[in-house]
């Protein structure tokens, strides 16, 4: 279960101060990390799929950071727990926006019925990678580096100045790794 191996993951990797209430606040009642959607309609709009898109951005990340190449002449060497931070934290943002309602669609044969689907209502707006470090900065301190990682995770595919994600990614190419693991998971693992 997706759940339970995000928990596993979690623990074993992050232990800085504020980590243990992170977990406690995203397994309460007050978030809805565990059974929200990835998104409204693309990548994984299923109960659960934000979790399961976070571990698949986890598992990317750590196949990405494993090449040579990466280390050891980029220079891209975060610790196991700046991997798991950046990865499972990145879209925290996501926690209590997808309502769950009803539309109509034809079905098979034809006809009108109602259908379950997620609409977006957001009462933080307060963008996407920069309300998720803004959420966990809430609970623990993270890194320069961890903190521009997230806030540019959507890399050239947000609506931010390509000048200034270009700009990010030079200064922290750990933000470019996010970036790639993201982008991974979302058109190639979860389509």
């Amino acid at each position: 279960m997706a759940k339970d191996e995000f928990v596993t993951l979690y623990k074993k990797h992050i232990h800085r101060e504020g980590a243990d209430e992170l977990l406690e606040f995203l397994q309460s009642e007050q978030s809805d990390f565990f059974t929200a959607p990835a998104s409204t309609r693309f990548h994984l709009s299923e109960e659960g799929g934000l979790t399961q898109h976070s571990l698949n951005v986890y598992h990317a990340l750590v196949d990405y950071l494993s090449r040579p190449t990466v280390r050891e002449v980029y220079g891209i060497n975060p610790s196991e727990e700046s991997i798991a931070i950046i990865a499972l934290l990145h879209d925290l943002c996501k926690i209590n926006v997808y309502k769950k309602t009803m539309r109509n669609a034809k079905n098979e044969q034809g006809q009108w019925v109602k259908v379950p689907y997620y609409r977006f209502e957001d009462d933080l707006p307060y963008g996407h990678g920069e309300k998720s470090v803004y959420m966990i900065s809430g609970f623990m301190r993270l890194t320069r580096e961890e903190a521009f990682a997230i806030r540019f995770h959507m890399g050239f595919s947000h609506k931010d100045d390509v000048a200034l994600v270009g700009n990010a990614f030079e200064k922290f190419p750990l933000a470019f790794a996010l970036s790639v693991a993201d982008m991974e998971a979302t058109f190639l693992m979860e389509t």
